[in-house]
């Protein structure tokens, strides 16, 4: 018999308004889990009002304060990390062994370090123009922020931002997406244990169309934070006109390997960069453009490696290292890509095809394409799948190029023994973050992460104290001593 779950609205577990409820699918198994509740936009109005009503008390707490709470939610994560890893496989997908203890681990992290950066929130006295005037300018609380969050690292990508905000003295209301809203819940739970005064974080669960919009758009949200498709952050900007955003909108991850790069270790690399979490990350590796001497070596090495260490099935499996797709639009998307490259005269080295004897339709094969070529969608879009993409360039003037001339800024990588080479790469492209012999799958919770500007990947930067500076806003105040 499948779970029934809450909504967390003003401290209390409740259900929707209009008493509609939703199902819950495993994606390994595609079985009902659980139902939760469908909320509505009334829903999400009780939430926001509830935010506003907490957020009084929740900010006069001192730093200190808050930061003994956030210390309290990382110990509750702590206490069910066994419960909420099988929560995570069980309804994300992702293997529990390989990767779902990982995911609790850092949502630990995020709040450990939110704790840390809430009593670090520092201020100026900047010098007046006026004798006996004494000037201060220090960081407050925005509000109420809403928090869209997706489904392909559901506790991690919501934690991102509802710690620092709830650090920095903000009250939140998450929207989660529909296909993980029982780690949501989860994660309302601990929340829940952690004993914040009511109505200081609150979740809604429902459509994206309803709850995130009403989310994005409601005149008592003080900013937003999603994370998520570029075509769904559009959205929400034009929603939340007038608000302030923290929007992360995905990439496609181009990772070079020049001539003279370790192959071993750009190998390596790309298995974490390709099928890390089966491919379904914004920062997953998937434009792979590897110089043209290099090129051969390179795909024959890969190949093996992935016949070797990527081990497709069951999450729940301890030798799995490779689970589901999440849903069947992005299990659609990866096989439509992989058509259309080969349709337009790439070819499948290895994988290409569902794998539904593993339990659903959901399994797709770990997958490589060669020879890639800028008309195809594979180059162009977002794949979130487990396909490395491949293809040969004459040298790193063209990999720039490459990357440049598409929509995304958000991360690239690059492997070449000349770490002099490396750097100069890394100036020029025009990416927020830029790793240098590591995959694009690489990075670091407390530094800044985010798209370059002018492109579509997003505005602000999450990471730390990083994702404070647009969660809180500057006051000053102006004192006459007389």
């Amino acid at each position: 018999m499948a779970d029934e779950y809450r909504m967390f609205i003003a401290g209390e577990w409740t259900g929707s308004e209009s008493g509609a409820t939703f199902e819950a699918t495993s994606p390994s198994t595609g079985e009902v889990i659980g139902t939760l509740p469908e909320g509505t936009r009334e829903d999400v109005r009780r939430a926001v009002a509830a935010a506003a009503d907490a957020f009084g008390t929740w900010s006069r707490l001192t730093a200190f304060d808050r930061a003994r709470a956030m210390r309290r939610v990382a110990e509750a994560i702590d206490k069910r990390r066994d419960d909420l890893a099988h929560t995570l496989t069980r309804d994300q997908g992702k293997p529990m062994r390989a990767e779902a203890f990982d995911e609790v681990d850092e949502l630990i992290a995020y709040f450990e370090m939110a704790a840390g950066d809430a009593v670090r929130i520092e201020g100026l006295i900047p010098p007046s123009v006026t004798e006996g005037n004494r000037v201060l300018v220090y960081r407050v609380p925005r509000g109420v922020a809403g928090v869209i969050s997706p489904w392909n690292w559901p506790y991690t990508m919501p934690g991102e931002i509802v710690a620092p905000a709830l650090a920095s003295g903000n009250t939140v209301v998450l929207a989660p997406a529909p296909t993980t809203s029982i780690c949501a819940v989860a994660l309302a739970e601990v929340i829940a244990e952690a004993d914040l005064p009511p109505g200081t974080f609150n979740l809604v669960t429902g459509p994206g169309a309803v709850v995130g919009d009403e989310v994005a758009s409601n005149p008592g949200i003080s900013s937003v934070g999603f994370i998520g498709s570029i075509t769904t952050g559009h959205r929400v900007a034009e929603r939340a006109a007038g608000t302030e955003l923290l929007l992360e909108m995905g990439g496609n991850g181009p990772l070079v390997v020049l001539e003279d790069a370790d192959l071993d270790a750009a190998v390596e690399a790309t298995l974490t960069a390709c099928f890390l979490n089966a491919g379904q990350s914004c920062t997953a590796g998937e434009r792979v453009l590897v110089q043209q001497a290099a090129h051969d070596e390179y795909v024959s090495r890969l190949t093996a490696a992935i016949a070797e260490r990527i081990k497709l099935g069951d999450p729940f499996d301890e030798e799995t290292t490779m689970g589901p797709l999440n849903n069947a639009p992005v299990a659609d998307k990866t096989e439509r890509h992989v058509s259309d490259a080969a349709g337009l005269g790439a070819s499948i080295v290895t994988g290409g095809k569902r794998a539904p004897q593993f339990g659903s339709d959901l399994f797709f094969e770990a997958t490589v394409v060669d020879g890639v070529t800028e008309n195809m969608e594979i180059a162009r879009e977002e794949t979130f799948g487990p396909v490395v993409p491949v293809q040969a360039i004459r040298d790193e003037n063209e990999a720039i190029a490459l990357v440049d001339g598409s929509r995304y800024g958000l991360l690239s990588a690059i492997f070449t023994a000349d770490i002099g080479r490396g750097l100069r790469f890394a100036e020029r492209v025009r990416t927020g973050w830029v790793n240098v012999n590591e995959g694009t799958n690489y990075w670091e919770s407390h530094l800044p992460f985010g798209g370059r500007a002018g492109s579509a990947s997003g505005v602000g930067r999450v990471g730390g104290r990083f994702s404070m500076e647009r969660l809180t806003e500057l006051k000053t105040i102006v004192v006459h001593l007389g």
